[in-house]
Formats: C-alpha cells, structure tokens, sequence
C-alpha cells in the first residue's frame, strides 16, 4: 500500500494583483480608459448637481460685483466709466476662472483617495496618468461653461469685442492651456495634503496673492514698485494680458509666449511628480 504525500495548500485571501505602467498600456487603451474615468466623474457631478454652483454662480456674482463696486472708481482712472472697465475686466476674470476651478481638482482627488476609490483604480490594469488626466478633462468642461456664462454676462452688460471671433476663440484656447497647467499643481496638493480641508486651505494662500497681484482687477501702472516687480513675473497677469489683447487688440505676442511657457514649464515638473505621487501614496 503506498502513500501520497501531500502538499499543503496556503490558506488566506489572494494577493491582489496591482497594475503599473510598465504593463505598457498603448496610446488608444489609455484614451479609452482617460474616457471611462471621465465619464464616471460626469456621472458624480450628475448625482450632485450642487458641486456645479460655482460654475454657474461665480462668474456672475465676480462680474457684477466688481463691475459696479469698483468699475466707477477704476474705469474713471482708466479714463473711461464702466463701459471700459468692464471691457478689461472680462478678459482677467477669463484668466481667474481656470485657476478658482482648478483649486476643486485637489479637494476632488483628497476625497476620492478618502473614500477609498483610489485604491481600486490603482489595482486596475489601466495607467496611473489615465486617473488624473480624466480629472482634469473634467475640470475643463466646467470650466468651458464657468466661461460661457462670463461671457453672455459681459455681453449683456455691454461689452464689446474689439477683435474677432477667432481671437476670442484663442484667448479662451490659451486660458485652457494655462488651467490645465494649474491643475497639476492642484492634484498635486491634493495627493500630498491628508485632508480636503487643508487642500483648500493651501490653495486659497496660492490664489489670493497671485489674483490679486496681477493684472486681474486693476491696471498695474498705480501700485507701487515693489507690487509691480511682483506683478511682472506673475503668471497671472502675463494670461491676463494675452486675453485682454486676444479679445480687445494691442499687443499679444510675448505675453502669449510667455503664458504658453509658464504652462509648459508647470505640466513638464508637476505632471511627473502627481503621477509619481499617486503611485506611492498609501
């Protein structure tokens, strides 16, 4: 009579199995799956429609308040009224609107990565950039309507167009190209801070200064030099700048390098970095 010997079967769960890039993902899997991703974060905003109030309010509520709290008072100093004002003012909210939507990216990341979804995206054969870059293309939809909704407000308030249609088709191109920028830098906050409180927290000390620095609101000739030295190098004013001459006529073409250059240089050191990030973060 013989006898087997039996080798003893492991108990336990199963590893799971986890996904890189290195899994070598071609360019047509990972726009189909950049285009699931995105589709999923559509179907999120559809179950909360509230998360587009800023969207829909804020380019309304920016335009009339500055429009007439201080289009008297600055237009006059412009040399015009409220018509002028409003013909500058425009253009920089175009410039403000990417960065205000870019900061909802961050908090959006913190939450998923809270809630766990995150985790199982990172154990799908799918690549790690997908996840983001989904994120982002979202991001510039709502962004497409903020600005929508900008410019109907602005052109029922008077605003005129000093260029042409094609002009006002590049200058909301351009600022497109810089929010997408931005939002690498916001999803990196969001993968590095613990809580979406504190996404918002940092994110609010980034944008007041470079808002409110720049050439935005207000013509940068009155502030003092040390301001103005700021402002030179702010990117914001340099985007503020190429929309306003997009739109209105004058001068574009360094601003418009220099925005593009400011939205490369963003993307080549932070896009790299979140994705990295969002491999190792546990």
């Amino acid at each position: 009579m013989s006898t087997a010997t039996l080798t003893p079967t492991p108990t336990g769960p199963a590893p799971v199995k986890t996904f890189s890039d290195e899994d070598r993902i071609g360019l047509r899997a990972n726009l189909r799956h950049i285009g699931a991703l995105a589709r999923r974060n559509l179907l999120q905003i559809k179950k909360d429609p509230e998360s587009m109030f800023d969207v829909l309010l804020m380019p309304i509520v920016f335009t009339l308040l500055f429009v007439y709290v201080f289009g008297g008072s600055v237009g006059g100093s412009m040399g015009g009224g409220r018509q002028e004002y409003l013909n500058y003012l425009v253009p920089g909210l175009m410039a403000m609107m990417g960065m205000n939507i870019a900061s909802a990216v961050g908090t959006g990341v913190n939450d998923d990565f809270r809630k766990g979804v995150m985790d199982r995206f990172r154990t799908m054969p799918i690549a790690r950039s997908s996840v983001l870059i989904a994120k982002i293309v979202v991001e510039l939809g709502r962004m497409m309507i903020a600005t929508l909704i900008l410019l109907g407000m602005g052109f029922a308030l008077g605003m005129e167009l000093g260029t042409s249609v094609a002009g006002l088709f590049a200058a909301v191109a351009l600022s497109a190209v810089f929010a997408a920028a931005i939002m690498w830098i916001f999803i990196l906050l969001g993968l590095a801070m613990k809580t979406a409180q504190a996404v918002q927290g940092v994110g609010f000390l980034v944008l007041m200064p470079l808002q409110f620095g720049s050439s935005i609101f207000a013509p940068t000739q009155t502030m003092p030099g040390w301001l103005q030295t700021f402002t030179d190098v702010n990117p914001l004013s340099n985007l503020a700048d190429a929309v306003r001459g997009l739109m209105m006529g004058g001068p574009v073409a360094h601003s418009v390098w220099v925005t593009l250059a400011w939205a490369v240089g963003i993307t080549v050191v932070a896009g790299p970095l979140a994705v990295s990030r969002f491999r190792k973060r546990t």
